[in-house]
């Protein structure tokens, strides 16, 4: 079982910027994939980001070429450093790792308990 503490969430007007942390604890030698998701209220949980240990990203369209996620090994940490916010970024945000590298998070995914970011108008 993986544990993940997230944090780095707040409130920020339009145009700011917040990065994010996750850091991983137990068993972690079997993640290939660390990500972020976001959820809103009556909507499913989308993949913002990941990045896997073969060095492949993928962004959501919404966030590429503003967001950057990035990863380090040593400290079983990801972080997304989220840059000119839009108030449509307003969401839950979920950490994920996953010991596969598929479609869409497997059965054996662990999420963090989520951190809220707020962007005002």
């Amino acid at each position: 079982q993986v544990q993940l503490v997230e944090s780095g969430g707040g409130l920020v007007q339009a145009g700011g910027s917040l990065k994010l942390s996750c850091v991983a604890s137990g068993s972690i030698s079997n993640i290939i994939n660390m990500a972020w998701f976001r959820q809103t209220p009556g909507k499913e949980r989308e993949l913002v980001a990941r990045i896997g240990t073969h060095g492949v990203i993928n962004y959501a369209d919404s966030v590429s070429g503003r967001f950057v996620i990035s990863r380090d090994n040593v400290k079983n940490a990801v972080y997304l450093q989220m840059n000119n916010l839009k108030p449509e970024d307003t969401a839950v945000y979920y950490c994920n790792a996953d010991p596969w590298w598929g479609p869409s998070p497997s059965n054996e995914a662990s999420w963090g308990q989520g951190t809220q970011v707020t962007v005002s108008s």
